[in-house]
């Protein structure tokens, strides 16, 4: 197998730990020495989505950029938005370490981190420093699209007010907000996924964007980020509690508690999620089970296990409006998005379409009949 420069340079990051890799990627892309890719816009890649442009459809998925502290950095990897989080209000050290595991052989990743973060007031301070948008940036309240993750911290007596304090304290500063319930690795939180319980949640989280929209003239996009783990009955209760809310669009999905298929038998013994190429089946049939349910209105974004542009297009024809990586990353290394985006173009030359939007929902069909 060949190794890109920028693979190489993530492969030279396997001597370390990999919490302390991931933090130096972080440090190193602060600091610059992480160089821009510089894409041209391909208009065939351009969409509106929940009212946003988006210059490409590619994101990178919460989980990385934590504490929202290289946001415009990720953005000139190649990304077409970001993702910061999951932030809780207070700070929180997460789980006990080791936290996250690697499964080479498999291109995958292990995590149990727990939801660990600065809190509030730390990436509110970062967000509200970022610099002026430049001449042709995309849409967002300063520069490049940056959404915020918000979560609730795994000591809270009220989870639900934890979003809501979410929502009120970034409006200003998120170009879209997720509310994730999905993460496995907080307690009790994908019980927020049941249908009484998130009929709560979203009660309150869009009366709280209501009431912020109201008192400033704008509107933020609300997505919902879901678990790959779902039964058909709690896709159809998820589907049926967005669809009779005002909510912007679902985010498909999470990591996996599943460990089928897996080469690396030791390391799969670890609790938490499984994310990476193994995701890829299983989120991406999720993704198009849902999209049957939702219909062609509400936007879909898809994530888990994309490594590729092919990838990234199969999504896309499965039912997503854009699409999410992160966990590939890893081993594909800062030039993967750039990859991606390019390859699109290159995808949509042989497709002869005028916009990857035509693209959408062509395998839905084929992804929703897969048997998990």
């Amino acid at each position: 197998m060949t190794l890109s420069l920028s693979g190489l340079a993530s492969r030279s990051l396997f001597v370390f730990d990999p919490e302390k890799a991931h933090g130096m990627s972080v440090a190193a892309l602060k600091t610059g020495l992480v160089p821009a890719c510089r894409i041209e816009e391909d208009p065939r890649l351009v969409q509106t989505v929940a009212g946003i442009r988006f210059s490409n459809p590619l994101g990178l998925a919460a989980g990385y950029d934590k504490n929202a502290e290289a946001p415009d950095a990720i953005l000139n990897l190649g990304f077409g938005f970001t993702e910061v989080g999951t932030l809780t209000p207070k700070p929180q050290a997460g789980n006990d370490k080791p936290r996250l595991f690697r499964l080479v052989e498999d291109r995958a990743v292990i995590n149990r981190m727990g939801f660990n973060n600065e809190g509030h007031e730390a990436a509110f301070r970062r967000l509200s420093a970022r610099r002026p948008a430049s001449a042709g940036a995309a849409s967002g309240p300063v520069g490049g699209i940056v959404g915020v993750n918000i979560g609730a911290n795994k000591d809270s007596l009220d989870r639900i007010g934890d979003y809501v304090v979410g929502i009120r304290r970034f409006y200003p500063v998120a170009t879209y907000f997720t509310a994730n319930i999905s993460s496995p690795n907080t307690p009790g939180l994908r019980d927020l996924q049941a249908r009484e319980s998130l009929r709560a949640l979203l009660d309150a989280v869009l009366a709280a964007r209501a009431e912020e929209e109201a008192r400033t003239g704008k509107r933020v996009p609300v997505f919902l980020k879901i678990a790959p783990d779902l039964t058909d009955e709690g896709l159809d209760d998820i589907a049926a509690e967005a669809l009779g809310h005002d909510l912007d669009g679902l985010i498909v999905s999470n990591t996996t508690l599943s460990r089928d298929g897996l080469k690396d038998q030791r390391q799969a013994q670890e609790a938490g999620g499984l994310s990476g190429a193994p995701l890829f089946a299983r989120s991406t049939a999720i993704l198009a089970k849902m999209r049957k349910r939702v219909g062609p209105d509400l936007p879909l974004i898809g994530a888990g296990g994309i490594g590729n542009a092919e990838q990234a297009l199969e999504k896309i024809k499965a039912g997503a409006d854009l699409v999410q990586l992160y966990s590939c990353m890893v081993y594909g290394g800062p030039g993967l998005p750039g990859e991606v985006v390019r390859g699109l173009s290159r995808l949509l030359d042989g497709e002869k379409v005028q916009s990857i939007r035509a693209l959408r929902d062509t395998r839905t069909d084929h992804w929703a009949a897969v048997k998990l």
